[in-house]
Order: C-alpha cells, then sequence, then structure tokens
C-alpha cells in the first residue's frame, strides 16, 4: 500500500468511535443498539404496513400489529445469526424494499381471486411465503456454494462506487420524504438536529458524538406529541401522534412459525421473488463493501462474501416460515454508522437482542408506529447522503483523469435513476395494476397455462430488475468496466488488492470453535 492510500485509508478509521470488534460498557451499547435500529424503524415498519394495506389485513388491526411485531423479531434473530455466524458485519437486517414489487404482485394476484372458506390476506400470505422460501433456498446454495463470492473478482471501485451511491440516491423519492401532505418543519427539526448534534456540537459532549439519531428522534417526537396533545396538530396532519391508539393494543402478541397457514408454491411466484432476491443480493454486496469502507477494513474476502449471502439466504427461508416479506441487510444502519462512528458488532447484537424480545410486546410496535412520516423522512435525508458519499469515497482509488472510468461511473449513475423511474410508469397496468394480475388478463384472452406463467415471471422479473436503481446501475457497471480496456491500475483493482482481506483473515463462527477446542 502506497503512502497516499495508507493515509486515505486511515483517514476512513479516524471518525470511528467503537471499531467492529470492540464492546462498548453493557448500559451505553444497550442504548447504542436500540439507536441502530431505531434508524431502520421506518422502513422495517413500512414494508409491513404497505403488505397490509394491499392485502387487506388493515381492516384487522390485531392481526397488522402481530404481523408489524413478527417482522421485528425475524430482525433480530437474522441479526443476530448474521453477526454471529455470517459474515460477522455490523449490519442490521431487516424487511427487503428489493423484495416489496414481488411481493405486491403476487398479492395482487391472490387477491384478484380470491380463495374460498380463507380471508384474501391468508390466501395472500401463505402464497408470499411459499414464494419466499423457494427462491431463498436458491440465495442459500449461492452462497454457501461459492457462486456469489467468485463474481467479486469482476468487482472494482468503478463498479462498487456508483452501486453503493444509488442505495442512497434511488431512496431520495421515498414518500416519508416527498409526501404532497408533508410537515416541513417537523422534517427540517428532525434534520437539523441531528446535523447539531453530528456535526456541529459532536467535539462538545461525547453524548452528541454517538447518540445524534436518538436524541433527534426523541426530541422531535415529543415536540410532535405536545403539539398533537395540545390540539395545535390535528388527526389529518402528517405530523400527528396518536397516543390512544397506544394505550388500546395487545400487550402480548403470539408469534410463532406458520402462523397464518401452510406455505404454498406457485412457480410463476417463485421466479418473480428470484428477481427480488437477486436484486437484494446485489444490494447486500454493496453494502458489505460500504461497511468495510466506512469503518477503515480491508474489502470484504470471497469468502466472507459467501458467508454472509448464504446466511442471508437462511434468514430469508426463516423469514417465509415466520411469515413476513423476508430479511436483507440495511443500508440505513450503515448510514448510522458513519454518522456516529459506532460500527461494534456487540452493540448490534444487543440491538438485536432488543428488537427480538420487545417484537412479542403490542406496546412496542404501536409506539414505534405513532412515529410521524415527517420525523422519519428527516431521518432519511440524514441516512441516505451519508450512504451516497460512502459509494463515492471508493472513488479515491481510481483513476479519475481517465476518460473511460468517468463514462463508465456517470452512466451508471444515470441508468441507475433514469430506468426505475421510467419502469414506474408501469406499475399501474397489467400484472401491476390493482387487483387483476397478467394471469387474468391472459386467462381471459384464452392462453395456456403454462404461457400465463411463464410470462408472468418474464414480466415480474424484467419489472423488479429495471425498478431497482442498484442493480441497474450495477449490472451497466459491472458490464462497461469488464468489457471497455482498462489496466488494473486505472480501475482501482491494484489498490483494491492491496487492502483486500485474505480468505484466511475471515474467522468464520466455525473456525473460532474449532481453534477453541484445539486451544483446550
Amino acid at each position: 500500500m502506497t503512502g497516499d492510500e495508507a493515509v486515505a485509508d486511515e483517514a476512513v478509521g479516524d471518525d470511528i468511535e467503537y471499531g467492529i470488534d470492540e464492546q462498548p460498557p453493557l448500559g451505553e451499547s444497550v442504548v447504542l443498539g436500540i439507536q441502530h435500529y431505531l434508524t431502520m424503524v421506518g422502513a422495517n415498519i413500512a414494508v409491513p404496513l404497505i403488505l397490509a394495506d394491499a392485502m387487506g389485513m388493515t381492516d384487522y388491526p390485531g392481526v397488522t400489529a402481530r404481523f408489524i411485531g413478527t417482522f421485528f423479531v425475524v430482525s433480530g434473530i437474522a441479526t443476530l445469526a448474521q453477526t454471529t455466524f455470517g459474515n460477522r458485519y455490523p449490519i442490521v437486517q431487516g424487511a427487503p424494499f428489493s423484495m416489496l414489487a414481488p411481493a405486491l404482485a403476487i398479492i395482487g394476484v391472490v387477491t384478484a381471486g380470491g380463495v374460498s372458506g380463507q380471508p384474501s390476506w391468508e390466501a395472500a400470505l401463505v402464497q408470499l411465503q411459499g414464494a419466499i422460501i423457494v427462491a431463498s433456498i436458491v440465495e442459500v446454495a449461492m452462497g454457501y456454494f461459492g457462486l456469489v463470492g467468485k463474481l467479486r473478482r469482476f468487482l472494482s471501485p468503478v463498479v462498487v462506487a456508483p452501486t453503493i451511491a444509488l442505495i442512497g440516491l434511488s431512496l431520495f423519492s421515498a414518500p416519508q420524504i416527498t409526501a404532497e401532505n408533508q410537515s416541513w418543519p417537523l422534517l427540517a427539526l428532525t434534520l437539523g438536529l441531528i446535523l447539531l448534534f453530528s456535526q456541529y456540537l459532536d467535539v462538545k459532549h461525547r453524548a452528541f458524538r454517538l447518540y445524534p439519531v436518538i436524541l433527534a428522534l426523541v426530541i422531535a417526537w415529543v415536540a410532535a406529541a405536545a403539539l398533537s396533545v395540545l390540539g395545535v396538530i390535528g388527526s389529518g396532519h402528517p405530523g400527528f401522534v396518536d397516543l390512544g391508539a397506544v394505550a388500546n393494543t395487545q400487550p402480548i402478541m403470539p408469534i410463532y412459525p406458520f402462523q397464518w397457514g401452510t406455505p404454498q408454491v406457485t412457480t410463476a411466484f417463485v421466479v418473480g421473488m428470484f428477481a427480488g432476491v437477486l436484486a437484494s443480493i446485489v444490494e447486500s454486496i454493496g453494502d458489505y463493501y460500504a461497511v468495510a469502507n466506512i469503518t477503515g477494513s480491508g474489502a470484504p474476502s470471497e469468502r466472507r462474501i459467501n458467508h454472509g449471502i448464504g446466511m442471508e439466504g437462511l434468514m430469508n427461508v426463516f423469514s417465509g416460515i415466520m411469515g413476513t416479506g423476508g430479511s436483507t441487510s440495511y443500508s440505513e444502519n450503515i448510514g448510522a454508522i458513519g454518522l456516529t462512528g459506532v460500527a461494534s458488532r456487540y452493540v448490534v447484537q444487543l440491538g438485536a437482542a432488543v428488537m427480538l424480545v420487545v417484537g412479542f410486546v403490542g406496546y412496542f410496535g404501536q409506539l414505534i408506529a405513532t412515529i410521524p412520516d415527517p420525523i422519519v423522512g428527516g431521518l432519511f435525508i440524514a441516512m441516505f447522503g451519508q450512504i451516497v458519499a460512502v459509494g463515492i469515497s471508493n472513488l479515491r482509488h481510481v483513476d479519475l483523469d481517465s476518460s473511460r472510468n468517468t463514462f463508465v461511473i456517470g452512466f451508471a449513475l444515470f441508468v441507475g435513476l433514469a430506468i426505475p423511474a421510467y419502469m414506474g410508469n408501469f406499475e399501474s397496468t397489467i400484472a401491476f395494476r390493482e387487483g387483476v394480475g397478467l394471469e387474468a388478463v391472459l386467462a381471459e384472452a384464452g392462453v395456456a397455462t403454462p404461457i400465463e406463467a411463464a410470462a408472468q415471471a418474464v414480466v415480474d422479473t424484467v419489472y423488479i430488475i429495471g425498478s431497482t436503481g442498484m442493480a441497474v446501475g450495477g449490472l451497466a457497471a459491472l458490464v462497461l468496466d469488464n468489457t471497455i480496456p482498462g489496466s488494473r491500475e486505472e480501475r482501482g483493482l491494484a489498490a483494491w488488492d492491496r487492502i483486500t482481506e485474505d480468505d484466511a483473515d475471515f474467522e468464520s463462527f466455525r473456525d473460532r470453535w474449532l481453534a477453541r477446542d484445539d486451544a483446550d
């Protein structure tokens, strides 16, 4: 590693308060762990609420609360499994947006036809469970048989930088930010407090450096709740906090495997869901590089990537068994590491344990659900901006005087934003218009069942991949960077080779267990 590269990598890790293997005091770690989860709570609630609304589950408040609680239980277990047995990075696992589009397509088809003797939400859920379980078994095989890790040799900073940046850029239009009925004062208060604590007051007191997110969320929520109680904010206002809903919630919720029924498998649904799984894999690999970069660690080895994706597949199977919408690495959590400097695996594990327990508590889920969208929007702006910056920072290894590199990077970023925006025009047509699936449309035309299934699978696959900015931009950069002539130095591969960890540097749970036995 050259002197300049060493300085650059040291600078990345300078802002880290607690490294990956460090363990802060227990009390501090619990609060920091909860803060990690608060950064992703908006998304981890948004996904089940979107699914519940599409299925008509919201007509059954008790079922909806249990559905949300299940997502937190699965998130806690998946995070503990990933940080202990998987890639061992401090990344929170939660409900994936990348698998949301195929899930909604499945729900649309099932609820349109209905199932005799079952509520439509129950029929849709068992189909969703079956699709996730089968599609995720393939993900497990791809990870543990080493297929995903082999892609690493084709990844340079020219590919990884726009892929990570698009994780944040593709979420700029999140409804919590761009909603027409927005409370900009409340959003600005939340964002302003995060900036104040993390960037201006962090040198004044250690608490501001460690807890900027939780402090900002609590202050903004208390302000919104007080204005709601005083009647300044009415029930129709986006900043309204409904405290009455918390008191009427079921205290303890029963959450267990196959709680919604036995999963059912439909081939077209499985193929469509696998497209979402592929998009999730692309995003997760970008997350692994991002967390390694932001903590000043070496780029992830092939072995670490394989263990991470394999474990994500196992946890997706588990999520299907429990009856949720999947599980993946959370980019918001990486943004929190950048803001707070807390990258401790131990902290994330404690936060996961807390979420696992409180997922069974109805009051918790309902209380979290009272956080107004404008507050979540302010948090998203800070988090997603941090992720974009992490992606761009990978370009320090690349020759930016090369017109080849600037073309690939610019093209990948542009198509990663443009094509998903174009695909949005088709959200309400054919297979994706509410209540009507492509199979139903083709059935009216008298098309044979196998063709219906194949057509649905093709439409789902194209739509999911085309709607995912990370997948579009990442694939575009991958193809161009590996086909347009360029030297290893020019592409940043030579610099990356010097800082990428060896496979032997990644110590899996099995390695540590065997090492302990040898020591005994």
